[in-house]
């Protein structure tokens, strides 16, 4: 390699120092115009304050009380099977699928992969998955993705609270999607799937949009305790990295509709969370999904620019095993056979099932769409749907089993939800933050 050439590669402190002094200056607009957004809510400190109170169990229980939910029942069954251990454990799913064939302690943790679904639009979803987990000897996802509108489910018997609440029982992270984020009218020029081809141009959040998906953030964070969300835009990605250097604790994936699908497009992601990071290194980007065309290449590119960042325990990489079957990819879509090269050599990566597996959906009436995330609760009851759309969730839920179970026959360990799925060596004590359910 020419070593000359790669000098010029350097950036010189100087354009650093530029930066430095647009973002400091006191007449830059675009920071005036943010700042103004936090001030409403209070100082940093204070607004985190207020969100690690609206996040605690007891206080999320007692606003579902308050509106005498039907939620809270499922709240407080779900916490008695978790305390009887009702749950698969670990060591028993594994002997299931492996038998004496392989010794379960043997797994390596550092590679373990995370069990993920999307979108888990309605809290009942996850009470039937759960029951239909303890029935079966199966595992609960450790990760879940909610597309649903927030708004909508913040009216829905407390659905919000109730998911924010299920979240913290079971041991799993999840990442809500706000409301501000271009589907929602904010491009005039685009009306929805008529209009499809037009969101190539960037459905975005055109003009003062980032500053509303700031504001629609920090109410969701200071009121639910709500911290990961999901990002499609540059402008909102970037907006997260300054609300964090403000020291307000967002976190934040990018969503496939980024197009992360070569090393480039990763680096230059990974290049950002560098430069906002804060004193003590750390980022809100938590993870972001890699584009569907990506190949196994690519991820372990990836894999080494993350680890030369110190990122690699940081950023998780999000990969699609399965999509929905209508309006997104051209299918039969399945990544399974790819993540099971991978996933021996790539450390934090989760396994994103947003389908059922392609043998499945196709025998289905009504198979999964993602246009169904972005239509209300109301017309989807009107069309006598919601039956089918929890037979959808649930064909993604086996669909994290058959993963789970390929991974687990290759001697890969998994992450299910945490405070579920136990070793048989573990003893696990109830957290202060869990007072008050039962």
């Amino acid at each position: 390699m020419n070593d000359d050439l790669r000098t010029r590669l350097a950036i010189p402190a100087i354009q650093l120092d530029a930066i430095n002094a647009l973002l400091l200056d006191p007449d830059t607009r675009v920071v005036n115009d943010l700042l103004r957004v936090v001030e409403k809510y209070g100082t940093p400190s204070e607004i985190n304050a207020q969100a690690r109170a609206a996040r605690e169990l007891s206080n999320l229980t007692r606003q579902l009380a308050a509106m005498d939910s039907p939620y809270l029942a499922d709240l407080e069954w779900l916490t008695g099977q978790r305390e009887t251990g009702a749950f698969v454990s670990l060591d028993e799913y594994a002997h299931a699928v492996v038998g004496t064939r392989r010794d379960p302690t043997t797994f390596d943790p550092s590679f373990a992969v995370t069990l993920e679904i999307s979108s888990l639009h309605y809290f009942p979803w996850l009470i039937a998955e759960a029951k239909h987990s303890i029935q079966h000897r199966e595992l609960m996802p450790g990760r879940y993705i909610r597309v649903r509108k927030m708004k909508e489910a913040e009216n829905d018997n407390g659905d919000l609270l109730a998911v924010a609440a299920a979240m913290q029982i079971i041991g799993a992270s999840y990442v809500e999607t706000l409301d501000t984020r271009g589907t929602d009218g904010s491009n005039v020029h685009l009306g929805g799937p008529e209009t499809i081809a037009g969101y190539f141009g960037g459905v975005g959040q055109p003009n003062d949009h980032a500053l509303l998906w700031a504001d629609e953030f920090l109410h969701y964070y200071t009121q639910y305790g709500i911290t990961q969300v999901l990002n499609v835009n540059a402008g909102t990605i970037l907006v997260a990295y300054l609300l964090y250097k403000l020291g307000i604790d967002i976190e934040f994936k990018i969503s496939v509709f980024m197009g992360n699908d070569n090393p480039y497009a990763v680096l230059w992601t990974l290049l950002g969370a560098t430069l906002f990071a804060r004193p003590d290194g750390s980022s809100p980007l938590i993870g972001f999904n890699f584009s569907n065309s990506v190949n196994n290449e690519t991820i372990e590119l990836c894999t080494e620019l993350r680890r030369a960042l110190d990122f690699e325990t940081v950023v998780r990489f999000e990969h699609h095993i399965t999509e929905t079957w209508k309006h997104i990819v051209r299918q039969p879509y399945l990544r399974r056979t790819a993540l099971l090269d991978l996933a021996a050599r790539v450390p934090n990566i989760s396994a994103k099932h947003e389908g059922g597996d392609p043998d499945v959906e196709v025998t289905r009436a009504y198979p999964s769409d993602v246009l169904d995330y972005f239509r209300a609760k109301a017309e989807m009851e009107a069309n006598h749907l919601m039956a089918s759309l929890e037979q959808s969730y649930m064909d993604k839920h086996e669909s994290v089993q058959r993963t789970a179970r390929a991974l687990t026959e290759r001697g890969i360990a998994v992450l299910p939800a945490k405070h579920l799925h136990r070793t048989s060596r573990e003893k696990y004590e109830l957290r202060q933050v869990d007072v008050g359910i039962g």
